[in-house]
């Protein structure tokens, strides 16, 4: 049985793990922490927390969810004392971690993991300029844009181990509640991770690389081999003979040098511009930086749709809320990983044709990466939207309040957005994407306060949901307007090649569903039915 362990390290500072507890105004605390997958080292979204008293573990203190990053921050006003810290995330063994507040307990925190927005930005930059240049197949183009891309990981990396050296290196000795026998070790992590982060943040060109050459069992492979490593590490930590957190922690930096090595090899075998050579090609590099930055601009303002309105429902409504939310967004980013799947296989396509000016071309492939991308997301979707209350139990036999309600709501939102998926890898093919992220950034922006207002006048806690649903009905229409004029994409073909096929697979899929709803008693029974016959 294929089961992933999530690891979570409390008090410790890496740029894979952090956690920590703060004092700042006595008996009040702030538990922070980054909630990890540790095969893939990602962050684990929307997990449900829960804090209890280790004396009285019935009684939920605090209950809250994981961000969309894994990370965690949670105010706690308590009595010093013994705690206990339990997450769970669907399908996967929960975690259960036992802390202890103090009256002298110190800020501690995580520096590193704050440029993950800046570096995702980045290698969203790098993988289309590279897949651009392929499909022009100017070579020497592309391998000076090869070359930038990793002079930018490397400056970027010469920053962060700055930053982490003088900032880091005293916030963990003279900040952060460590017990002074395990100092050496916290240091030891914190410079072993720092060497991890910036070899996994190099590697990012060579990914790009790949993908965009489309050789995906040569990435698997690798992404498989890695899992396997993982897997390893995990095992043999118990065998340890040094201290086991700096044991796993240089065990996780070699086979991070080992990936990265595979990664090269293969890269500079298969691949004529996969040869470094230091260029400062200043407008290159300005070009690079300046799409980089208006795709930061169009995460903050996804990030501020979620997590913003996550800060309004604790603030009107309370954690138990959030709880619910966290849960429904857990269950629907489980289902997204299959279109993600989906949509990286087809994504370099859509940014070659747009390079080789094949536009005709480019249109049906943005069509069919739309209209199959909500299919499969509509193959799930459908049996949890009818049986959400059932699915729900089976997992977590005791339902936040509201949790069924947002599932819906939320899995609503995803099928409208998982069909502007390949019109947004469009949108980043043409480079000119200013005009567009601050129309559709802009306009996603008005979700935060749009619910405040909603919470305000004292609507619905719901009330969020429908407002994001518009917002996003609202973003994919400016979509594909900005879109005509930029790839001449009409959206008259958009509506009977996908919208209109979309909304006769959903009415003609619902029908048996809906009869075995009412007929049958509830169960997974009627959803499963509903499943098969939405497929075909």
């Amino acid at each position: 049985m294929k089961h992933r362990l999530l690891l979570l390290l409390l008090f410790v500072f890496t740029t894979s793990v952090a956690g920590w507890a703060q004092k700042s105004v006595a008996p009040s605390y702030t538990i922070k922490g980054v909630l990890l997958d540790s095969l893939t080292q990602e962050g684990e979204p929307y997990a449900t927390i829960r804090i209890t008293k280790k004396s009285a573990p019935e009684k939920a203190l605090k209950m809250a969810v994981t961000g969309a990053n894994g990370k965690f921050q949670e105010k706690l006003n308590v009595p010093a004392g013994d705690y206990v810290i339990s997450i769970s995330s669907i399908g996967k063994a929960p975690v259960v971690k036992e802390f202890t507040l103090k009256s002298s307990t110190k800020v501690v925190g995580g520096l590193v993991t704050m440029f993950s927005m800046l570096s995702g930005s980045l290698s969203a930059a790098i993988s289309r300029f590279i897949t651009y240049e392929l499909g022009k197949e100017n070579q020497d183009k592309l391998s000076r844009i090869f070359s930038a891309s990793v002079t930018i990981q490397l400056l970027l990396s010469l920053i962060i181990v700055i930053l982490a050296e003088l900032i880091g290196v005293w916030f963990l000795n003279e900040k952060m509640s460590i017990p002074s026998d395990r100092m050496v070790a916290a240091n030891a992590v914190l410079q072993i991770s720092i060497i991890t982060f910036v070899i996994n943040l190099i590697s990012v060109p060579y990914n790009a690389v790949i993908i965009a050459h489309e050789r995906m069992s040569a990435f698997a492979y690798i992404s498989i081999l890695e899992a396997i490593g993982k897997l390893v590490i995990a095992s043999l930590i118990v065998a340890s003979p040094l201290d086991k957190l700096i044991f796993y922690a240089i065990l996780m930096c070699a086979l991070s040098v080992l990936i990265r090595m595979i990664y090269g090899f293969y890269c500079k075998r298969h691949f004529n511009e996969c040869s470094y050579h230091f260029r400062w090609d200043k407008g290159l590099l300005g070009q690079m930086f300046k799409f980089a930055g208006w795709n930061f601009f169009g995460a903050g303002s996804a990030l501020l749709m979620t997590q913003g309105v996550n800060m309004l429902m604790n603030m009107f409504f309370g954690v138990t809320i959030n709880a619910a939310r966290g849960v429904a967004n857990q269950v629907d980013s489980t289902v997204q990983q299959f279109v993600n799947n989906f949509t990286t296989a087809i994504n370099p396509q859509i940014t070659k044709s747009y390079a080789s000016e094949d536009l005709p071309y480019m249109h049906k492939l943005v069509c069919i990466g739309s209209k199959y991308s909500f299919f499969l997301t509509w193959f799930f979707a459908l049996p949890l939207l009818l049986e959400a209350d059932i699915v729900l139990k089976i997992w977590l036999k005791t339902v936040p309040a509201y949790a069924p309600v947002f599932l819906r709501l939320t899995l609503c939102i995803s099928l409208i957005s998982v069909v502007s998926n390949t019109l947004v890898t469009s949108m980043l093919a043409t480079g000119n994407i200013k005009r567009y992220q601050l129309i559709v950034g802009g306009l996603g922006m008005c979700v935060f306060p749009l619910a405040y207002v909603a919470y305000k006048i004292g609507l619905p806690v719901e009330s969020a949901y429908i407002i994001h649903l518009t917002i996003f009905l609202g973003q994919l229409a400016c979509r594909l307007y900005l879109l005509k004029g930029m790839i001449k994409l009409k959206i008259r073909c958009f509506w009977n090649n996908v919208l209109a096929k979309d909304l006769k697979v959903v009415l003609l899929s619902c029908i048996l569903p809906w009869i075995l709803f009412f007929v049958m008693p509830p169960s997974l029974l009627s959803g499963f039915f509903g499943c098969l016959y939405g497929c075909f």
